[in-house]
């Protein structure tokens, strides 16, 4: 996913897309960088939680 969406950002910085493909590619960049956002935060909220589990672990291992 992140890959593709640096393809699409160099595509669209080369300047050598005409309007129409620089839309369809500016859309589907949307999208991308939408799902890499959603995941992004799904990947943090895991790690908030096994991180406040360790902490939990943790305290009782050394009381």
């Amino acid at each position: 996913m992140l890959k593709r969406l640096e393809e699409i950002v160099n595509q669209l910085e080369s300047g050598e897309c005409d309007f129409d493909e620089a839309t369809k590619l500016f859309e589907e960049g949307k999208l991308l960088a939408e799902k890499c956002s959603q995941q992004l935060n799904e990947n943090k909220g895991k790690i908030t939680i096994i991180s406040n589990e360790l902490d939990v672990l943790l305290e009782k291992d050394f009381k």
